[in-house]
């Protein structure tokens, strides 16, 4: 009501203003008011199954407080991320670029299955990176990672020293749902609740619940100011640990199912406490709020779902790298409406950096856009025509609705995406030109990469194969 009143003093300043001339008397000096730019929330799910949310059609799996967001938030039914496995993912996330740019190929740190001449301490994202977090604190922003890293585990590639003012999680890929007990030196130091640099803190809670209480306190703390925080769950990444009460939710699911169901319950629930403090401290309609995933669910892992897609996590079937995605946005994302066209996670970082007001020539060559002109309706046009994803021999190209795929052990396969989600009808014989075509533009660029830093052990390229073709529809 405040601004409103504001700007109509404003017009009614400049409607009276040949009064003021006529009478020789000066117009009132009414400043514009100084409007904050907007906070930003990007909670980050784990290894979810693309089917396994309400708003998604899920009958199985229930979210009720992200379908209620959903109905608040545009739905982008094509997101993807930039690798098909969580370390390269969140990689590309948070720099804007391919990660293969700086030898961050689909290989997660550190390397227990990697195959390098580097320490497993060497192994994380390049320093010379920038991140979102070190753009959006250049522009006076508070910023948080709250939850897993999975960048790096040795000090220098610490999440507070990669642009984030405060840290509470932990610098691994995975750990127990359960805090580790009093003294236990059992685990590896990765896997420990850290806050800040090197404060061991386990908190004594489901982990899930512990996570958004520190996400709360964050925004409740930095409430008189922008801020960003990357809440990155580990949920539902196994071990498949739930609690009691959740899983007497879901009596009708048995196994992982079940214990799936329970801890994506978990999940909502620590996602609705967040929106409902954002709402509480009356921040919610100057909040972007992101909801998505960082590679396709590990089906034979967690037991999740991917349908309609084919294929799962490390693998480049629609399966392994397209993501569920919503973002409420006031005054630029439309309530309960869909954006049908492909977008990145690369984009995540020039959306945030110019709703900061950051100026984006600025930035260091990226690979992502600024989505809001495009969610806005003013460009029409597909954010990207192109995007690429490797591993390795193994690789995937969308050029508009066509996608190739190649592989190290049978022929390229072509599909037409729009047509044919679940990647089911094989159009290479059918297009020999297009597959010829769209191979070679992959491969110029794949010289415009670096080479790898690490590599997977051969015998798990071995089984990432095996899993696509025990996944695909």
């Amino acid at each position: 009501m405040k601004m409103t009143l504001h700007y109509l003093a404003i017009l009614l300043a400049v409607a009276l203003s040949p009064l003021y001339s006529a009478i020789g008397a000066q117009p009132p000096n009414i400043q514009p008011p100084n409007i904050q730019p907007p906070n930003i929330v990007l909670i980050l799910a784990d290894d979810a199954g693309y089917a396994d949310f309400g708003f998604h059609g899920s009958r199985e799996i229930r979210s009720p407080r992200l379908d209620t967001f959903a109905n608040q938030a545009m739905l982008f039914e094509q997101a993807y991320v930039s690798a098909a496995v969580c370390g390269p993912s969140r990689a590309g996330l948070l720099t804007g670029r391919y990660q293969q740019r700086f030898g961050f190929e689909e290989n997660n740190v550190p390397g227990y299955m990697s195959e390098s001449c580097l320490p497993d301490d060497e192994m994380g994202l390049p320093l010379d990176q920038a991140t979102v977090a070190d753009y959006l604190k250049s522009r006076g922003y508070r910023t948080a990672l709250i939850g897993k890293w999975h960048q790096g585990n040795a000090d220098r590639f610490h999440p507070m020293n990669r642009g984030f003012d405060e840290f509470y999680g932990f610098r691994g890929g995975a750990r127990s749902y359960f805090a580790f007990g009093e003294g236990n030196l059992n685990h590896r130091p990765e896997d420990r609740l850290e806050r800040g640099l090197g404060e061991f803190a386990e908190s004594g809670k489901y982990l899930t619940d512990a996570f958004a209480d520190e996400t709360v306190a964050f925004i409740e703390r930095n409430q008189s100011r922008p801020f960003f925080v990357l809440l990155s769950f580990n949920a539902v990444h196994n071990p498949m640990q739930a609690e009691a009460s959740d899983l007497k939710e879901f009596p009708n699911l048995s196994g992982k199912r079940r214990q799936l169901a329970a801890m994506t319950l978990s999940m909502d629930r620590a996602c609705g406490r967040v929106l409902d403090k954002l709402n509480e401290l009356n921040l919610d309609q100057n909040t972007i709020v992101v909801f998505t995933n960082d590679n396709g669910g590990p089906s034979d892992a967690n037991a999740s779902d991917n349908s309609p897609l084919s294929g799962t996590k490390a693998n480049h079937l629609e399966g392994g790298i397209r993501v569920p995605f919503l973002m409420r946005w006031p005054g630029v994302t439309k309530p309960g409406s869909k954006y049908t066209h492909p977008i990145s996670m690369l984009d995540l970082l020039p959306t945030f950096v110019a709703a900061a007001g950051g100026n984006l020539s600025e930035l260091k060559p990226i690979d992502g856009v600024d989505l809001r002109p495009f969610v806005e309706g003013r460009d029409n046009a597909r954010p990207h025509q192109t995007l690429y994803w490797k591993k390795e021999s193994r690789a995937a190209i969308r050029d508009g609705d066509w996608k190739l795929l190649r592989f190290p052990d049978r022929p390229a396969e072509l599909y037409n995406i729009s047509l044919d989600i679940a990647e089911s009808d094989n159009l290479a014989d059918q297009h020999p030109d297009k597959v010829r075509a769209m191979y070679e533009q992959l491969f110029e660029w794949e010289l415009t990469l670096v080479r790898p830093q690490w590599q997977l052990k051969r015998e798990y390229e071995g089984a990432a194969m095996k899993r696509m073709d025990d996944y695909r529809k």
